[in-house]
């Protein structure tokens, strides 16, 4: 499996959401990225499940929703039947993240994600890597669009992916923030398997996402 692009829907146009997404679709986007917002976990406050479902209709590709929400439980089971295909939750905001895990997998054909902010150590994944699916390690502070990305997190991604190896895992890494053509060769020689695409990346130089989306694949 080649690396795969993952557009953050958070950074599209929300005027046009449905088009956006068939546009990124034929530019060749492989999944695409829901950041969901409770502006409680994360200061930001972002779209719903409503929306979600709305938009399953454009594309047959992928959806993943990326819960940045307290008390994630409440929120699983609409965005899986609205078409996710994958929930990833945040182990810094689950009081039980095996359960929460556990929950997820009680749907059919779900697969489950893990998400790291950048304070949280690699090593918050050792009673819990058997249970995820795909780990999402933050190589920005969750919350809002067009930061910079963290360079000390390239270590974090490179320990990650030890520690599936290790294990004899088929678990997914993910890398969401500050994604560019110049460090997706570093993002992805650490161990990163999807990369999170937004202002930076996909969505930059007039939205030309055909080419965007084909800078990045040719600098891997």
């Amino acid at each position: 499996m080649g690396v795969l692009i993952a557009p953050s829907i958070i950074c599209a146009d929300f005027s046009r959401l449905g088009e956006e997404v068939r546009a990124l679709d034929e530019a060749g986007a492989d999944l695409f990225h829901f950041d969901v917002m409770d502006g409680q976990f994360v200061p930001n406050l972002t779209l719903g499940s409503q929306l979600v479902e709305d938009l399953r209709p454009y594309t047959e590709k992928p959806f993943e929703t990326h819960l940045m929400v307290l008390e994630p439980d409440r929120h699983i089971e609409p965005f899986v039947l609205s078409g996710s295909g994958r929930i990833t939750v945040h182990v810094e905001a689950c009081r039980h993240i095996v359960r929460t895990l556990n929950l997820i997998r009680t749907f059919d054909d779900v697969a489950t994600g893990v998400a790291l902010n950048p304070g949280t150590p690699a090593s918050a994944l050792d009673a819990v890597l058997d249970y995820a699916d795909a780990v999402t390690v933050m190589t920005v502070n969750p919350g809002y669009a067009g930061q910079h990305f963290l360079e000390p997190m390239l270590r974090k991604i490179e320990q990650v992916r030890m520690m599936i190896e290790s294990r004899g895992l088929k678990t997914l890494v993910q890398v969401d923030g500050g994604l560019s053509p110049d460090n997706i060769g570093s993002l992805v020689s650490a161990g990163a398997d999807i990369v999170v695409g937004g202002g930076s990346s996909v969505f930059a130089n007039g939205r030309d996402y055909k080419g965007n989306i084909a800078r990045l694949r040719g600098r891997l």
